[in-house]
């Protein structure tokens, strides 16, 4: 993730907080987007580093099946 990437995304978290409920849900429509594609990244990289299924759900807080089945199709 670029600078600019890290921003955007403190920027986003930022408009969440929005009293305008248009612009609060859409920023956290796009927090769950960044969301997702962050832990496809990080789940890739654990598990070219070695990590366990069970590893991998112990640090995100979730059973290994839960991650197994989102992560090992692709």
């Amino acid at each position: 993730m670029a600078a600019s990437d890290a921003r955007e995304a403190v920027d986003t978290a930022e408009a969440a907080l929005n009293s305008d409920p248009r612009v609060g849900l859409r920023a956290v429509a796009a927090l769950r987007r960044l969301t997702e594609r962050l832990e496809v990244l990080q789940v890739d990289s654990a598990r070219a580093q070695g990590w366990s299924w069970d590893e991998i759900g112990a640090a995100l807080g979730v059973s290994r099946q839960a991650v197994h089945k989102k992560h090992a199709r692709r």
